[in-house]
């Protein structure tokens, strides 16, 4: 954590710093809250209170001096909703940390790379979120650790494509419960599992795509080399934000993950084969963004 701080400090000590020595970064921070409220007192056609909120932090902070380029990336979001009597349950939670450095091959833009990326949750989540006695994740349960080395294309700071032939997938388990049951691909009883394989991540935005909306995503792809190869990882998030004006916006996010290791967990509490994933959110509420 606090590697990935290090950029952060960097950005809050620069009155504090001759200009010459941070001239290289350029950071990026938007935190993001939206809520939703409804109050019914005798309300003849029914229905119940309900009030839903969702927090997000997203800081992007890149390092570039001579053929040496960093980029660091903290996407931190949870949300929870409370209907009438029944208890507050999260329906937004994800902590992806990730780092990629690269030195520019010749005078091109291409780099020799290196990447780190985490995802986990922070909180337990459940099946039956009312009555919580099926539980399906917490904090590293699951946990996936990406480390590769590849090379990267970044024409400029609006796209790149990484390509690593060389990458290694950790998933942590570390819940007993999940563990046992061998969640997440672990084997019953083992809190870790580890795959090798080939790795494509795509990254792109673009601001005022058209006025005042802003579109940005993130395509990672991964291949198991050494077992099941053509059953491909997908994670892809799609984020859309309407500007009002500097301080309210509208965003919308849509996230869908395709895992072959993942089952899918019935209501019922039965487990079948791996499906597609997809998280689709929108909201409406405070949200700036500061640069350096």
């Amino acid at each position: 954590m606090l590697f990935f701080l290090l950029p952060v400090f960097n950005l809050y000590s620069q009155d504090q710093v001759p200009e010459d020595t941070v001239k290289y970064w350029n950071n990026e921070i938007n935190p993001i809250l939206n809520f939703n409220q409804v109050s019914l007192t005798n309300w003849s056609a029914g229905g119940e209170s309900s009030f839903s909120g969702t927090a997000y932090f997203k800081g992007i902070f890149k390092y570039k001096k001579n053929k040496t380029a960093w980029d660091n990336l903290i996407d931190v979001g949870f949300g929870m909703t409370k209907q009438g009597d029944q208890k507050l349950y999260k329906t937004e939670d994800k902590l992806n940390l990730a780092s990629m450095i690269g030195i520019e091959a010749g005078e091109g833009k291409w780099y020799y790379t290196g990447m780190f990326d985490l995802k986990t949750t922070m909180a337990p989540g459940y099946n039956d979120p009312v009555t919580r006695t099926d539980k399906l994740s917490q904090f590293m349960a699951p946990g996936y650790i990406n480390l590769s080395l590849g090379m990267n294309y970044k024409p400029n700071d609006n796209f790149s494509i990484y390509l690593s032939p060389l990458s290694t997938k950790m998933t942590v388990v570390a819940e007993d419960s999940l563990s046992n049951a061998g969640a997440f691909g672990v084997d019953p009883g083992k809190k870790f599992r580890a795959e090798y394989g080939a790795k494509v991540e795509v990254l792109a935005k673009k601001e005022n795509l058209i006025k005042n909306v802003d579109v940005s995503t993130r395509l990672g792809l991964f291949s198991n080399l050494t077992y099941k190869p053509q059953n491909i990882d997908v994670y892809w998030d799609f984020n859309l934000k309407f500007k009002v004006n500097d301080w309210l916006a509208a965003t919308f996010t849509l996230n869908m993950i395709f895992d072959d290791d993942i089952k899918y967990v019935a209501p019922d509490g039965s487990v079948h084969g791996a499906r597609v994933q997809l998280k689709q959110l929108f909201g409406f509420g405070l949200n700036y963004k500061l640069h350096n």
